[in-house]
């Protein structure tokens, strides 16, 4: 249904306080208005000093301090986290050993993930534990996952800590894949200091660095950056790169959910 100016307002300001961020192209479809609209709402909104912009959407202004709990993000922008994670799983090739964050978009890709061998995969997240577990009992890919011991984040579903990083620290993996809080020319962040040391721990511990992240997080800033952008050598979003990043990612290669990879 349509909906009027300030029930606009008032819609998108109770999803930035439900979930942190909204995604402009998310947002016309609920109200049922054009792109256009919704900007216009949201720099408006900006100028009101309620919100802040980033490319594709708005996040809460200091929503960079903390993050809303992993089933309170869980379906926000489902649809462009499945289409970034089903092209993420396609860079697993037999007899990988890869290593892969918490979040929602990696539990995604951890259901995106089939018909591959001899892969080992560690990871600090719990409910992709569980769901690769479940693949494997289905014969959907065949290998081995480690699930990284350490202190257990009630609200994330993930450890981290000391005895995580200690873990991390006895393997060397092919591949990195880290969907983080944000990430900008700046470089690519995490909301906790937790988060961000062993996101630091899987960049040093993986020969390529894999970014997996819907636009909803290009030029979103958090709290605490663990990684500069020249260190990554994969981005995977859903839509194409802003054109003031052409510069930066000179050594980055950009792939986008529709591209076709060849294997």
């Amino acid at each position: 249904m349509s909906v009027l100016s300030l029930e606009r307002k008032n819609f998108i300001l109770d999803r930035l306080q439900a979930y942190g961020k909204v995604n402009a192209a998310e947002l016309a479809k609920l109200m049922d208005v054009s792109m256009e609209t919704v900007r216009r709402d949201l720099d408006m909104l900006e100028k009101e000093g309620l919100l802040k912009r980033v490319h594709g959407g708005a996040v809460k202004i200091n929503f960079q301090l903390g993050e809303p709990s992993f089933y309170q993000r869980k379906d926000v922008s489902l649809e462009n986290k499945k289409k970034v994670a089903q092209k993420a799983a396609q860079l697993v090739r037999d007899g990988d050993t890869i290593v892969m964050g918490g979040g929602t978009t990696i539990l995604e890709m951890a259901h995106a993930l089939r018909g591959v061998n001899k892969v080992t995969i560690l990871t600090n997240s719990v409910p992709t534990s569980h769901t690769l577990l479940d693949s494997l009992n289905q014969g959907l890919f065949h290998g081995k996952v480690i699930l990284l011991g350490g202190e257990l984040n009630e609200e994330q579903y993930s450890t981290s800590g000391s005895v995580c990083e200690k873990m991390l620290d006895l393997f060397c993996v092919n591949k990195a894949f880290i969907s983080p809080g944000g990430i900008s020319l700046s470089g690519v962040m995490e909301y906790t200091l937790e988060e961000s040391s062993i996101s630091a721990k899987m960049i040093q511990v993986a020969k390529e660095k894999i970014i997996i992240a819907d636009h909803g997080k290009i030029g979103a800033e958090a709290l605490c950056k663990f990684a500069q952008l020249d260190q990554i050598n994969v981005i995977v979003c859903d839509q194409q790169a802003p054109q003031s990043w052409n510069f930066s990612l000179e050594n980055i290669e950009w792939v986008t959910a529709d591209e076709e990879i060849v294997k």
